[in-house]
């Protein structure tokens, strides 16, 4: 069962996001269906699902980069595949294995946020000044020299992040980021997160980790193809969402913070 909602018109009062009625399959059988949900300037929102659930897919819909089968997705008020202002959005992936290879310094990463801004032309002293203080939001200020080959996966997450930043972006998106990364990284990545957010950036995080999305996220979307739950997160913990869209494979902690079993 998926909320009701119907596409937002463009203006200042639009959501960052809003999905209506979206349908979306890569064969005949539909990954994502019948979802309809509006994400306002500010939020902080999780979306949690089993494997295979259509949660990384939505991201997509919702970025413009797949088209929905049926219903519509918009960003900030507009059709998010005809969207043109990428500097608004900021997207940290899963995986940042390809930065492994790459043989730039974590400085020249995030000077890559200002590029949106200046097209074609050259970076000015106001660009540096933006790129300098998205590393120091961030803690990476001291490793702006250092190759983002040499980073741990925390660390590069933090770099991506200052990208964003660099950008100037509303809409922070963060598909599974912690994945890999340390557990004192991991908290100390959330409490970025938080600061964010606080700052007045909506984050929209895809996370596996159900006790991580229980402390620290606003709102929890739960889907599997459809949407189970939308609503506060402490509403979450305490419905049954999680066990009908994750079937046999979740359960409870003691302490109310849901999480995965171990068997997939």
């Amino acid at each position: 069962m998926s909320t009701e909602g119907t596409p937002s018109e463009a203006g200042p009062g639009a959501p960052v996001v809003s999905v209506a009625d979206v349908a979306f399959g890569y064969t005949s059988v539909p990954v994502v269906e019948d979802v309809s949900l509006d994400i306002q300037p500010g939020e902080y929102v999780a979306v949690v699902g089993p494997n295979g659930s259509g949660k990384s897919t939505l991201m997509k819909l919702v970025l413009g980069l797949l088209r929905p089968d049926a219903g519509e997705a918009r960003l900030f008020g507009e059709p998010a595949h005809a969207f043109d202002d990428g500097a608004r959005v900021g997207y940290v992936a899963q995986h940042v294995s390809a930065a492994k290879e790459m043989p730039i310094t974590v400085r020249e990463v995030v000077r890559m946020g200002r590029f949106a801004h200046v097209g074609f032309g050259t970076l000015g002293a106001e660009d540096d000044a933006i790129v300098d203080r998205a590393l120091k939001t961030v803690g990476m200020s001291g490793f702006a020299r250092r190759r983002i080959t040499q980073l741990s996966g925390g660390q590069r997450q933090r770099a991506f992040i200052a990208r964003a930043l660099a950008s100037e972006a509303d809409l922070l998106v963060l598909d599974e980021p912690t994945v890999g990364v340390d557990a004192e990284s991991v908290e100390a990545f959330y409490d970025l997160l938080r600061a964010l957010n606080d700052d007045g950036i909506t984050v929209l995080l895809i996370e596996h980790d159900l006790s991580a999305v229980a402390e620290h996220a606003e709102r929890v979307v739960c889907m599997n193809r459809e949407v189970y739950f939308d609503g506060p997160t402490d509403e979450f913990v305490q419905s049954d969402a999680l066990a009908r869209a994750f079937g046999t494979t979740a359960r409870f902690l003691t302490a109310g913070a849901p999480t995965e079993a171990d068997d997939d």
